[in-house]
């Protein structure tokens, strides 16, 4: 027993003088790098399907309900439902344009992960791609947990894109100026 006391002292220290590093090292490093000033400045939005997979069947197996368009009309739906953009049916009247596609990553159906929505925020103007959002949709057995589980990473994109746009907090540095 005087043995394991000992050691497991040291241990503690050991993992206390690791956290004390770890959080040291996080506090002093680099605020992050700026987003895209046409990200948040943008009123009017392109919404472009650049489709992918098919989310009809894989080996007879319904992937998901909605058909090839589901990644498309989900997406258009929660951009019109959150009101910030104005959403226009030409590239050329838009300031930016939002292409949101879908791959089937696992044709298997028994893998955690079934495939992935993405979302590209591009400048029209100049065709430069501003920012890309990557969602993983995990896979199941059940048709209605694979459409729950979409369901879920489209949230999650369109979660991530109005955290993009809020204006950051401002810093230390910015306050003193």
């Amino acid at each position: 027993m005087q043995t394991i006391k000992p050691l497991a002292f040291c241990l503690s220290v050991a993992i206390l003088g690791i956290v004390q590093v770890v959080a040291a090292q996080q506090s002093k490093g680099e605020p992050p790098a700026p987003v895209p000033a046409q990200i948040a400045a943008g009123r009017k939005v392109f919404i472009s399907n650049a489709g992918g997979a098919s989310l009809e069947t894989v080996i007879d197996e319904t992937v998901f309900n909605g058909g090839p368009d589901r990644p498309y009309n989900e997406f258009y739906a929660a951009m019109k439902s959150w009101g910030r953009y104005e959403l226009v049916s030409s590239p050329a009247d838009a300031d930016l344009a939002f292409e949101i596609s879908w791959a089937l990553t696992d044709t298997g159906l028994r893998l955690p992960v079934l495939g992935q929505l993405r979302l590209v925020v591009i400048d029209p103007k100049t065709r430069i791609t501003l920012w890309n959002l990557t969602e993983y949709v995990r896979g199941a057995l059940l048709l209605g947990n694979r459409d729950k589980n979409f369901d879920e990473a489209m949230n999650t994109v369109v979660a991530r894109l109005k955290a993009l746009t809020a204006p950051s907090p401002p810093t230390a540095d910015s306050a003193q100026k």
